[in-house]
């Protein structure tokens, strides 16, 4: 199976003290967008002050970013539902996630990752409550991506079986720039199905993988092989899978949480 080089999963409020490093090694990149960050850059923007801010703007973003590395945003999840029953929730995440595309268009991001919002308890296990919700947040957001050059990629959390997945997907079969962000570690933690079952009706769809490790009792963004998720079948399932949807291909990110982790995940990555 072909993999390009990962993206490095980087705190966009964190960045400038994480940018020599990334600029050093030449790293791509998923820069994580919180919703705070989100709310500094918009009081920033109307008072007109530019001086050190944290986050940075976009476009001091890109100034660091000269080196021209491959792009990726994850969106703020922190309390919004694209498939909320409230409309006011759901009006809320609708902006959020429509800003989470504003700053991918701005920094050419060609990615971005939003949490799916589904946990089978809050929705009494009806799937087609929270598809019927979530479609009035995706179905524009996925327009507009399309004509930004831009993929949607949703990301498995809660949930214990793939069913509401291939829901979605399967109502947006054929749509080219929506697919899944299939996250390791939240699977190791909640699946309660082996992989080839949850990959079985998925792989497909899969645009992104988000790679970090656990012993199924936490979500402790571990790097590879320090856990116990099974990624040699993992990279085994997806080996007929490497130009996934529009030919941008498979984007391999590693969700470590320090230095460390990263360069002792990048070398695990390359011995798979």
């Amino acid at each position: 199976m072909l993999i390009k080089k990962p993206h490095i999963h980087v705190p966009y409020g964190r960045f400038l003290e994480f940018a020599p490093l990334c600029r050093e090694n030449g790293f791509d990149l998923e820069l994580y967008v919180t919703a705070q960050d989100m709310d500094i850059l918009a009081l920033e923007s109307a008072s007109g002050r530019n001086g050190s801010s944290f986050p940075l703007p976009a476009e001091k973003i890109l100034k660091l970013l000269d080196y021209r590395p491959a792009l990726s945003i994850h969106a703020p999840f922190m309390d919004l539902s694209p498939g909320a029953v409230d409309e006011k929730i759901r009006a809320v995440t609708i902006e959020r996630f429509g800003k989470t595309l504003d700053m991918a268009c701005k920094l050419g991001a060609k990615t971005v990752v939003f949490h799916s919002g589904y946990e089978k308890w809050k929705y009494s296990l009806r799937v087609d409550v929270w598809l019927e919700k979530s479609l009035i947040t995706w179905e524009p957001l996925i327009s507009r991506a399309k004509k930004e050059g831009v993929r949607i990629a949703v990301e498995n959390i809660f949930e214990d079986s793939p069913e509401n997945l291939a829901a979605l997907f399967e109502r947006f079969s054929g749509c080219e720039n929506f697919g899944l962000c299939f996250d390791t570690g939240h699977f190791n933690l909640f699946s309660k199905l082996p992989l080839e079952d949850w990959l079985g009706p998925l792989k497909k769809h899969i645009i992104e993988l988000h790679l970090h490790d656990n012993d199924g009792s936490t979500d402790a963004h571990r790097p590879i092989g320090d856990g116990t998720f099974p990624f040699d079948r993992l990279f085994r399932e997806l080996k007929e899978t490497n130009e996934a949807k529009d030919g941008q291909g498979i984007v391999f990110t590693l969700e470590a949480h320090n230095k460390e982790d990263v360069f002792k995940s990048l070398k695990r990555l390359q011995e798979f």
